[in-house]
């Protein structure tokens, strides 16, 4: 699937036309921290426009990440705004072993375990994920996850 400005593929708009652009950890905290680069402006440009959630995992590792109360309670208020989806399980939990068998099978590697988690809720659920993190990568070209390619 190539790279699209602004865009995601053709089969991917298709498919997640009615769906939820989930937002990665990686851009979140960008986009929290005021830098600048392609996701955040993205992100900051179809605020209101495209409906925009995160799972659990992404609010936890982005909360982790924060320094001092104050900046954690806004952070938690300002991510608040979105749909927030639950994910785990025991299929959730599954499929992603699954996925990561698939990818390492194939010959790539995927680094972190939370990654799987949230590629495999994407891809179960039809939704596609904006991001930052190669870890990703296998899971589009392997598993056709969409992705926001801005």
């Amino acid at each position: 699937m190539g790279r699209q400005s602004g865009r995601i593929t053709t089969w991917a708009k298709h498919r997640i036309e009615n769906s939820v652009i989930i937002v990665d950890t990686t851009v979140w905290v960008d986009y929290l921290r005021g830098r600048r680069n392609p996701e955040t402006e993205w992100l900051d440009r179809e605020l209101g426009r495209e409906e925009i959630g995160l799972t659990d995992l992404v609010l936890c590792e982005v909360l982790q990440g924060v320094r001092g109360e104050k900046d954690f309670g806004r952070s938690r208020m300002e991510l608040g705004e979105f749909a927030l989806f639950s994910t785990g399980g025991e299929e959730l939990a599954i499929a992603a072993a699954r996925n990561y068998r698939r990818i390492r099978e194939e010959g790539l590697a995927v680094q972190k375990t939370i990654d799987c988690l949230i590629a495999t809720f994407c891809i179960a659920h039809g939704h596609a994920l904006l991001h930052r993190d190669r870890d990703f990568d296998a899971f589009e070209q392997i598993l056709r996850l969409a992705v926001i390619h801005p």
